[in-house]
């Protein structure tokens, strides 16, 4: 296979993607533009109030920036099936909206400080706003299933709601586990954990791909086979991003270093050094855990008893063999193409990334 650089091939595709990004979130509304996206009004809209509550910290954030490895994945699946990027171009919005709004959300329910480098959206704006405006996400790409659904057959349309409906409950269980578990209430165990990364992570790249896969006109097997996988991509995804919370300097720069020890998160890695350090060592970090501390000393110690049990190599490990293992399953679900190589080549990227 030759060399594929998957950092240029996310860059090439965010040309693409976000001019569909301002097609259903527009940078500045319109009577017209608000008018395609809620209807007529039966009194007046305030298109000023609209822009300034909605689109202006939406795009706050949007551009911010952001991989957007979701939305590449999309047309990299349907470019495997043999489908025509315009016929699925617009439904990249319906992953990456969805997915920023539920990182909106999910900063205000960890009391986060700092996303992609900057102050999280809830502390740039008021409280209520940075609510509204990421459940406002989780809706509007909706849009690109209801204005484009006399381009696919009904039965099409419907197995796309469905997919959406589906993954956003997985969803909202993935984030209830992380949330309780983080606060203290039970320690979960492996298995656990990653069920709920397969849920909270995994479920936006699957989403991503087996609609892609659907509004190809896949067969079931495939559709399932894609989806696997994915939701595989997803959950190595989440561990590689639990690794470089820890372990990168670099990393550090966009969302702060240890965080997720700030947040007491009982991630793969933390559950692996619990379950193999000594007693002392395991009742230290838990005490460290609770404290949801930002004092820098008590992180880096964290940290020291996590490096005492090998556990980030451990999660690296695991990481690789579950993106492995879907891989092999999904492999013989697609023909042989360039676009085939790719998905191999992003999968691997994405657990054995740097940044």
């Amino acid at each position: 296979m030759p060399d594929i650089n998957i950092l240029e091939v996310l860059e090439e595709t965010k040309g693409e993607i976000e001019p569909r990004l301002e097609q259903y979130i527009p940078r500045v509304f319109s009577d017209a533009n608000i008018e395609t996206i809620c209807g007529k009004a039966r009194f007046a809209y305030d298109i000023e109030t609209a822009t300034k509550a909605l689109s202006e910290p939406i795009w706050e954030f949007l551009d911010r920036g952001g991989k957007r490895w979701r939305p590449a994945l999309l047309l990299l699946v349907a470019e495997a099936l043999g489908a025509q990027k315009e016929d699925v171009l617009d439904f990249v919005a319906l992953c990456e909206l969805v997915h920023n709004g539920t990182l909106v959300i999910d900063d205000i329910e960890d009391q986060s400080e700092l996303r992609r480098g900057k102050p999280c959206l809830h502390l740039v704006y008021d409280l209520d706003v940075a609510i509204n405006a990421g459940n406002a996400l989780y809706f509007l790409p909706l849009l690109a299933l209801k204005q484009r659904k006399d381009d696919f057959p009904p039965e099409t349309i419907i197995k796309a709601y469905e997919l959406y409906s589906q993954e956003m409950i997985n969803l909202h269980f993935g984030q209830g586990f992380d949330i309780w578990w983080h606060s203290g209430n039970k320690e979960p165990n492996i298995d656990e954990y990653l069920q709920m990364c397969a849920y909270k992570t995994g479920t936006l790249a699957r989403l991503s791909c087996k609609l892609s896969a659907i509004l190809a006109g896949a067969t079931d097997y495939q559709i399932e086979a894609i989806g696997r996988f994915a939701e595989s991509v997803g959950v190595g995804f989440q561990i590689q991003d639990d690794i470089l919370n820890l372990d990168s300097e670099k990393f550090a720069e966009g969302k702060g270093f240890g965080e997720d020890i700030h947040e007491g998160k009982r991630t793969l890695i933390v559950i692996h050094c619990l379950e193999n350090a000594s007693k002392d060592d395991a009742d230290r970090l838990r005490e460290i855990l609770l404290l949801h501390t930002n004092e820098q000393t008590l992180i880096e110690e964290a940290v020291a008893i996590i490096h005492k049990t090998e556990s980030i190599e451990f999660a690296r490990q695991r990481a690789r063999e579950i993106v492995g293992g879907a891989w092999s399953e999904m492999e013989s679900a697609l023909p042989e193409s360039e676009a085939k190589k790719k998905l191999k080549a992003f999968a691997d990227f994405l657990i054995e990334r740097n940044v």
